[in-house]
């Protein structure tokens, strides 16, 4: 006998066979429940929601994959929403952008015409554009949302959708939970109106492209220095992805003339053939761009992902080597980059601040402390980040914020992370370096030794489908309930349980209340400083783990003792929680 799940899985595969759907995905359905019922499974078995990015998922046919039909509920959804959330206005408007992905352009054609059919006025970028403009476009045209179609650095088979508001920044709660309420109000696509008239939707292009770089420009701290050193070799890639354009074009307008490309990832491909996957957090990901920067002798290699807001680095040593440096360092020597020049240009004045996600290196905090500059503590998702800028707008100034998975931001015209805004800001910072002798790396072991080596890692455990899900899920809740007293040593001194939103010190027993909202993180710290981090991805199938340590360092000459030092820490750490 079937058990219940499988049968209400097949129940909603004959609604879309029975249902006004075209014939190829009625092919597809009908393949899945004849061949492959793992896979029907899978495809049926939920609704896609809005996680920490939005809605993201494989693409393919079925109510939790990534299609026309999932994409045109969740903008009917959307539109509903905002017809109620700003029924005040004469035209509610909208801005669409989208990446290099497989359908993404579809999927974006599909959701504008959607929108036009609602009598929403929408901006629709002419081709591929990165996720950052989309951002700043929303917030120059005055619009009450925008989405834009990406799955981020997601393997090839994904794709995605994020929703902004207003000000540009992704939704947060409340408005992306009544969002998925309204979408989850649509019964069938029968409701959702799709192919408005083509007089609502505006197509844009190298217009925006010239006011937003433009914008970025005026970021620039030392214009002078750049000027001397205008001829540092920078290698970039976008990796097959939305950078291709912008990234050059701000780096020549900053006045950087030696921009040096890798041909065959500046081709924009949804299949990413030149990589396993096109996410600068994988060393391999920089594999050409490295080897470039070899043949070509150049001081810094950058990289972006498909949307081009996360960007990753690789640097040249004092021995002729090149290293990759992790998302905590490059926002490390990007933050002090911020802050020391903000300081020697007389721009700080006691009302600036700096934001961190709770899994960043507390190290920018630290530097932050000596700056005497505010940094605010905020959940994982660039969205937060967001929120505080916000929240602060016309009170305090934002100079920069970042998360450890290598997405970063300065200035308050975007709100949400900025590969090309950064690469423009931390080539500067490496020619600013190089006017005083130093490469970038110099300046971070500078960094450390003023304020302490912290070193991080982030260890993944994928689990993928329903059962992957429950796992992940079991992990948490033994976690919660067996929390581990030592860790490698070490005593546990502080439990912070974002779910519960309380904070509690051990050793006395004193809970204090979390003022973030809820989530599903845990958070231990002991009595030697070390941080470890667990949360489930908002956006993949996996559970992470983010270990942070730190020791002092005194001198240059101790680095590589003191970073294995570290390095033995962190194995230690992994080893004593049984990962």
């Amino acid at each position: 006998m079937e058990n219940t799940e499988l049968k209400k899985v097949k129940q909603k595969a004959q609604q879309w066979l029975d249902g006004n759907f075209d014939d190829n995905t009625k092919k597809e359905v009908k393949a899945l429940l004849e061949n492959n019922e793992k896979e029907l499974i899978d495809s049926f078995y939920r609704s896609l929601e809005f996680g920490t990015g939005g809605l993201r998922g494989i693409m393919g046919v079925g109510t939790n994959r990534m299609n026309i039909y999932t994409v045109g509920m969740a903008t009917q959804g959307l539109c509903n929403y905002l017809k109620d959330q700003f029924k005040h206005l004469t035209t509610i408007k909208v801005a669409i952008a989208y990446d290099s992905r497989n359908n993404s352009q579809l999927f974006a054609k599909t959701a504008a015409g959607i929108f036009s059919a609602n009598d929403i006025k929408v901006y629709l970028f002419e081709a591929l554009r990165p996720t950052p403009e989309l951002s700043f476009t929303i917030r120059h045209f005055g619009c009450q949302s925008g989405i834009v179609i990406t799955a981020s650095h997601n393997p090839k088979e994904y794709n995605g959708y994020k929703a902004y508001w207003d000000d540009g920044g992704q939704v947060v709660p409340p408005h992306d939970e009544n969002i998925i309420a309204e979408v989850n109000k649509i019964s069938g696509i029968d409701q959702v109106k799709f192919n408005g008239p083509n007089e609502n939707i505006t197509i844009v292009g190298d217009e925006i492209d010239e006011i937003y770089t433009d914008a970025i420009k005026k970021l620039s701290l030392s214009p002078d220095v750049i000027e001397k050193n205008s001829d540092i070799k920078i290698v970039y890639t976008p990796l097959h992805g939305t950078g291709v354009k912008l990234v050059p074009m701000v780096l020549n307008k900053m006045g950087f003339r030696n921009i040096i490309h890798v041909p065959e990832q500046d081709v924009s491909d949804g299949n990413f053939p030149t990589v396993h996957s096109p996410n600068p957090e994988e060393s391999a990901a920089l594999d050409m761009a490295i080897k470039k920067a070899k043949e070509t002798g150049a001081d810094l290699v950058m990289a972006t992902d498909p949307d081009a807001d996360r960007v990753g680095l690789a640097v040249r040593l004092r021995n002729n080597e090149i290293a990759l440096l992790n998302g905590n360092q490059a926002a490390t020597i990007l933050i002090y980059y911020l802050l020391k020049r903000w300081k020697e240009t007389g721009k700080l004045k006691g009302k600036e601040y700096i934001v961190k996600t709770i899994v960043t290196t507390e190290l920018l905090a630290e530097m932050a402390m000596d700056f005497n500059v505010p940094c605010y503590d905020v959940l994982t998702g660039f969205k937060y980040i967001a929120e505080i800028i916000k929240q602060n707008e016309g009170k305090m100034n934002f100079i920069g914020g970042g998360e450890e998975s290598y997405g970063y931001l300065a200035g308050e015209f975007v709100r949400d992370k900025d590969a090309i805004m950064s690469c423009a800001l931390i080539a500067e910072a490496a020619a600013w370096a190089k006017d005083q002798g130093m490469l970038l790396m110099d300046l971070l072991e500078e960094i450390y030794i003023r304020y302490g080596f912290y070193k991080e890692s982030l260890l993944s455990v994928t689990k993928k489908g329903k059962e992957g899900a429950e796992e992940i899920q079991k992990m948490m809740d033994n976690f919660r309930k067996n929390p581990p007293k030592e860790i490698n040593g070490s005593k546990v001194s502080m439990i912070h349980d974002y779910q519960k939103q309380v904070s509690l010190h051990v050793i006395h027993g004193i809970k204090e209340p979390i003022h973030q909202p809820k989530s599903n993180v845990l958070q231990f710290v002991t009595q030697d400083g070390s941080k470890i981090s667990i949360r489930p991805s908002g956006t993949e199938p996996k559970i992470k783990f983010y270990f942070g340590v730190k020791e002092k360092l005194n001198c240059i000459a101790e680095y590589k003792e003191v970073e294995k030092k570290l390095s033995d820490k962190i194995q230690n750490i992994i080893q004593d929680l049984k990962l």
